[in-house]
């Protein structure tokens, strides 16, 4: 199993969704980048179930930073983040530990790891995993923020309620929606997505989205073409994120609608800078980044557990059934996802730039 990401600046992620615990290790990272706990909670805190939108299941996420930080910066030395695991309930998938839930990886798993895997809670393949991903992309989001680079992500939309679209003041968007549980660029049309959420609930269903993720600062020249470019290792990554169906840069697929005189980026001077007039390739060209603001999107599936009568199987003794769901679940886990992508892109740009600049670039020197 392939549980760590990257080249110059890797993570890697344990744990499972029942176990004692979860976590990551930050591996590469530069000395000296200053780490604020009180942000890292706030990230975390992001990533909770909240009210009734979401799972019963309450964590306090209180992480350990285990290696790799002193007297408040970092070291140099893999960073390694636990986050324990205090409200668990292994029981509530007894009665059904055989059993196949649709769109899960129950079946997958026992194909690959021949009936050994932690099946509580979707063991390794549960979205608790992400809060150690969360943890150690705080430090990487500080860093980048330390270079002048932001990372910010809104519910662009939810049960085909649709979100604004980002102004030209997209940085003062981007703080607001990073202190937001919700992150809607609209109050107004959050609060029906929220109503949505409920309504899909209350039926015993779910809802999925559309994330959309708006980088800026990234200097041009950032990517490693052919086969590690800035688009191919940010897909990589967020493709890990567990429900995301899909990734598009740019205009996406709608680009294939457009003449080429209509989806050109065309090229013009401001001040002393080469820009574009447009940004439909959203911030990358042949893999690498030219100093737009990155933007992409990114597809989250309804959650798949949901309290509806499904067809099923039996996975040990091959036998077609019945499944309804037990325990707590979320009826939807974008508004939850969306602190997931900035942190493990975080990772992915502080990796990039090592590339590019060097292991120093992102510390501070004495």
């Amino acid at each position: 199993m392939k549980n760590t990401l990257g080249n110059s600046v890797s993570v890697t992620v344990f744990g499972e969704s029942h176990g004692y615990g979860v976590g990551a290790v930050l591996d590469g990272i530069a000395p000296g980048i200053k780490v604020d706990e009180s942000f890292i909670k706030s990230q975390l805190a992001l990533r909770k179930s909240i009210g009734e939108i979401s799972t019963a299941r309450k964590e306090e996420d209180n992480f350990i930073i285990v290696s790799g930080v002193k007297n408040g910066y970092t070291t140099g030395t893999p960073i390694a983040i636990i986050v324990p695991n205090a409200n668990v309930k292994s029981e509530d998938y007894d009665q059904q530990k055989h059993l196949a839930r649709p769109s899960h990886a129950d079946y997958v798993a026992q194909e690959k790891y021949h009936g050994y895997q932690d099946i509580s809670g979707g063991g390794h393949f549960s979205g608790r995993i992400t809060a150690g991903i969360v943890a150690v992309g705080g430090i990487a989001i500080s860093a980048l923020r330390n270079k002048g680079i932001y990372i910010g992500t809104h519910l662009k939309e939810c049960a085909c309620i649709k979100d604004d679209d980002f102004s030209e003041d997209i940085l003062s968007e981007i703080e607001d929606l990073n202190g937001k549980n919700f992150a809607t660029i609209s109050d107004e049309q959050g609060k029906k997505m929220q109503e949505e959420i409920l309504r899909a609930k209350q039926e015993g269903d779910s809802v999925g989205g559309v994330l959309e993720t708006v980088i800026l600062n990234v200097p041009a020249g950032v990517g490693e073409p052919w086969f590690d470019t800035l688009e191919g290792e940010i897909a990589k990554a967020v493709f890990s994120v567990p429900a995301v169906k899909g990734v598009e840069f740019g205009k996406g697929f709608e680009i294939a609608k457009l003449r080429g005189s209509q989806a050109n980026d065309a090229f013009c001077i401001v001040g002393d800078k080469i820009k574009t007039k447009t940004n439909n390739s959203g911030g990358i060209n042949g893999g690498i980044s030219n100093g737009n603001p990155i933007v992409f999107r990114t597809a989250i599936k309804p959650t798949p557990t949901i309290f509806l009568e499904q067809d099923s199987v039996d996975y040990v003794n091959k036998t077609e059934c019945k499944i309804k769901a037990k325990g707590r679940h979320d009826p939807a886990i974008v508004h939850r996802a969306r602190v997931v992508v900035d942190s493990i892109v975080a990772i992915v740009l502080c990796d990039a730039l090592s590339l590019r600049y060097g292991t120093d670039y992102l510390g501070e020197s004495k």
